[in-house]
């Protein structure tokens, strides 16, 4: 009986370290993925200089100029002509990892095709190649967005825009940025909401879906729309390992509603977000009944574009009704289910082109111990701390239409598994390592190129 249990233990231990190793890959990919978001295309469409549209030179923060611009469909133009509405970025990184090699390579090649048709249409594609260090290059379609717009309108004597979006994650196509998927930022997740691209089977990315927006008299902002997941084959085809597929979505609605007012040297905004769908995963299973409902706050003090300082707050909770329940030796998994994911962001810049961010994120869930191995606990904290400097993008600077970045960051985990140590539950005796969760920190430096 000792022995049973001792190889059921061992076998929970390694399905817990191969997920956290999994969910901490996948993590790293993400940040060296975060300074993507000025396009210098849209700065030769416009004329605007990306500091323009971004709080930092590099982004990813918008300012009310550069939301203003994503709601209009990417279409706003200097009327000088048409541009070729491609761009490109290299990422270089140098990894320090709390534990293992350190490494330093090119991680990262993309193709942005962004940029207008006509005043009505335009949109957004990145076209990603991912390095992993040992001759391996992985390309794929990262996040897309394409639109339509009706703008210049006037219902009830306000101004007035009408659009609707075609893009593969929810929350990516945001005005305002401040939802995970717009920010690619969302907790390490080992139970996550399923509006968190870091959460096990995230939608990010391997979902299409279309919904239609709304933007009355400068600071009303509504869009209701659907997802459908795509067949794991053709998540292959675009690049993704079908193992990480998100399941069969059926039913799936988005709604998002958000006030948001420009006050010229400050911008506020508050939001609400709901998603509700249906989850067979894997997709013979049974199906989860899944909501999530969450809200976001942010504030701007842009001044003079001096000092630029911002706060954000998303706070998103997902209820779980589960259409099976795992047996597990003589534990079975419990028939419904909560997650929770809180991020929390300051970021201060100097001229656009200095700064410093500090971002929290905690994702916590029910305790369950046979979904959640070997401690039953999914909770997670973490941390992480950057330094930046973009030199280019701004009117005054050598030039606005290329820029580059280079970004120091120290990810830090503080729990992991719901505990600080022995994090995968390594049994007393055994020869296996101990890993506490600062065993995952890293620190990167980063090196950002965009034309």
């Amino acid at each position: 009986m000792l022995n049973t249990t001792s190889s059921r233990q061992r076998r929970r231990t390694v399905l817990a370290c191969s997920a956290g190793m999994l969910l901490l890959g996948g993590l790293c990919g993400l940040l060296v993925s975060l300074p993507a978001d000025a396009i210098p295309a849209y700065a030769r469409q416009t004329g605007s200089a990306c500091a323009d549209c971004h709080a930092g030179a590099y982004g990813p923060a918008l300012t009310p100029y550069g939301m203003r611009f994503k709601l209009n469909g990417y279409t706003d133009t200097d009327g000088q002509g048409l541009k070729i509405p491609l761009a490109a970025q290299l990422i270089g990184t140098h990894a320090v990892p709390e534990r293992g090699d350190s490494s330093t390579r090119l991680t990262e090649a993309d193709i942005f095709i962004a940029g207008r048709l006509n005043d009505h249409f335009g949109g957004f594609a990145k076209v990603e190649t991912d390095n992993d260090g040992h001759n391996n290059y992985n390309t794929k379609l990262s996040n897309l967005d394409l639109r339509f717009v009706a703008k210049d309108l006037n219902l009830g004597k306000k101004d007035a825009m009408f659009g609707v979006s075609v893009n593969n994650s929810p929350g990516f196509q945001d005005a305002i940025g401040a939802l995970p998927n717009a920010a690619s930022l969302g907790p390490p997740a080992v139970s996550g909401t399923l509006l968190n691209p870091s959460s096990a089977h995230a939608l990010a990315n391997r979902v299409l879906g279309a919904t239609a927006y709304g933007f009355y008299d400068a600071q009303w902002y509504a869009e209701l729309g659907t997802y459908s997941s795509m067949q794991p084959s053709v998540q292959d085809d675009l690049g993704y390992n079908p193992n990480g597929d998100p399941g069969k979505l059926s039913g799936t609605s988005y709604l998002r509603l958000a006030w948001m007012k420009d006050l010229k040297r400050q911008f506020v905004s508050i939001g609400i977000v709901t998603l509700d769908t249906t989850r067979k995963l894997p997709r013979s299973a049974a199906g989860d009944d899944i909501t999530d409902l969450g809200y976001d706050l942010t504030y701007q003090f842009l001044g003079n574009r001096e000092h630029i300082a911002q706060i954000s707050y998303v706070n998103i909770y997902e209820k779980r009704q589960y259409g099976s329940t795992p047996v597990v030796g003589a534990l079975s998994g419990l028939p419904h289910g909560s997650a929770r994911d809180r991020t929390l962001s300051l970021t201060y810049t100097f001229r656009q082109s200095y700064g410093v961010n500090w971002v929290h994120l905690v994702s916590t869930g029910s305790h369950d111990p046979v979904r959640y191995p070997p401690f039953g606990n999914p909770d997670t904290t973490s941390d992480l701390y950057s330094l930046f400097w973009a030199p280019f993008g701004k009117d005054d600077s050598w030039t606005t239409k290329a820029n580059l970045k280079i970004a120091a960051t120290w990810f830090r985990f503080s729990k992991f598994n719901g505990r600080s140590s022995n994090i995968f539950g390594v049994p007393p005796g055994s020869t296996s390592p101990v890993t506490n969760a600062h065993d995952l920190d890293q620190f990167s430096l980063i090196v950002s190129l965009a034309f």
